[in-house]
């Protein structure tokens, strides 16, 4: 049986409103940003909210802010029917989906996304600068930012610091739930909370796969039956080389060229495949404390990523 239809709201001071309402009424508060196209992956992060709050928002906004103008903004799937009859099947449902037009409209922008430059030298810049929003204050966690997605996507991860940031700030949560398939955006979340001194606590789901060992994505319908099968190639070789590190194998050189090579094979395009530290993030030449591979790889024209943790019983020296 469906739940009942959540609160629409499309208004940021509508919805600090209901928080405010709420919350005085001794409520605690869950947030799950999405940017739609919901999934399985997404409803765990809903079922994890409710275990820690009382009420819980979904956001569903495409962020204009971590896209660049030559990135995949305008065909990103949206379907907000489809979402809110999946966000009502889950047991318990949700209480406000926040669903705004644009959170960077201050009355003097067009909407638009067209190629557009810095003026400090010639830099690609998001879609929130070249749409003319008049948007000027950013937030980043600089160190952790920098690899990984950082290196192929310049503006992803300030865009998204920021985005959240005013999320937060707009639903003023008590718990924030985000899924560990963005392993590198889920500790710049956290270190970001940490730094910042927001009283809100950051928890990160696991990594939903389907059937097959996909990792989930709203991305991944735009695959062709062909590079879905093809991009299998990326979770089969993450699960071999977890088994290797766990088994004695820990120079991540080997490793990686072991995950590059399988992925190459299948047709896909390496963006990176590194092994790194599960706090710092940083790169790891062996396997001597908690660690993640992460890999991101084109199918076709679709950037597909994915990660798993590698949690190894290291010998003490003595």
């Amino acid at each position: 049986m469906a739940n009942k239809d959540p609160l629409m709201i499309t208004d940021k001071d509508e919805m600090r409103k209901w928080s405010r309402s709420m919350r005085a009424q001794g409520k605690t508060i869950g947030l799950v940003p999405t940017m739609g196209y919901l999934h399985e992956g997404h409803l765990s992060l809903i079922q994890e909210s409710h275990k820690q709050t009382h009420l819980t928002v979904v956001s569903i906004y495409v962020n204009p802010g971590q896209f660049s103008p030559t990135e995949d903004l305008s065909t990103y799937p949206s379907d907000l029917l489809g979402d809110i009859q999946k966000l009502k099947s889950v047991p318990g449902g949700v209480d406000v989906v926040f669903n705004p037009k644009n959170l960077y409209d201050y009355g003097n922008n067009d909407n638009g996304c067209g190629v557009g430059l810095d003026q400090e030298g010639g830099k690609v810049v998001s879609c929130v600068e070249t749409g003319g929003m008049g948007h000027e204050t950013w937030v980043r966690v600089e160190r952790l930012e920098k690899d990984l997605c950082g290196k192929s996507r310049p503006v992803f991860f300030r865009g998204v610091a920021t985005i959240v940031t005013k999320l937060f700030n707009i639903v003023e949560p008590d718990v924030a739930v985000f899924g560990k398939k963005d392993y590198q955006q889920w500790r710049i979340i956290k270190r970001m909370v940490r730094d910042l001194d927001f009283g809100i606590k950051v928890i990160g789901t696991e990594l939903a796969r389907d059937d097959d060992g996909l990792a989930k994505s709203s991305r991944n319908a735009r695959l062709s039956p062909d590079d879905r099968q093809k991009a299998l190639s990326i979770s089969k070789s993450l699960f071999k080389a977890k088994f290797a590190a766990e088994n004695g194998q820990n120079d991540c050189q080997e490793l990686r060229n072991a995950v590059i090579q399988a992925i190459h094979e299948a047709g896909g395009k390496i963006d990176y495949a590194e092994i790194v530290d599960q706090e710092s993030l940083e790169k790891l030449g062996e396997i001597n404390r908690p660690a993640v591979f992460c890999v991101a790889a084109w199918f076709g024209n679709v950037r597909l990523i994915d990660n798993i943790e590698i949690n190894v019983q290291c010998a003490s020296s003595f």
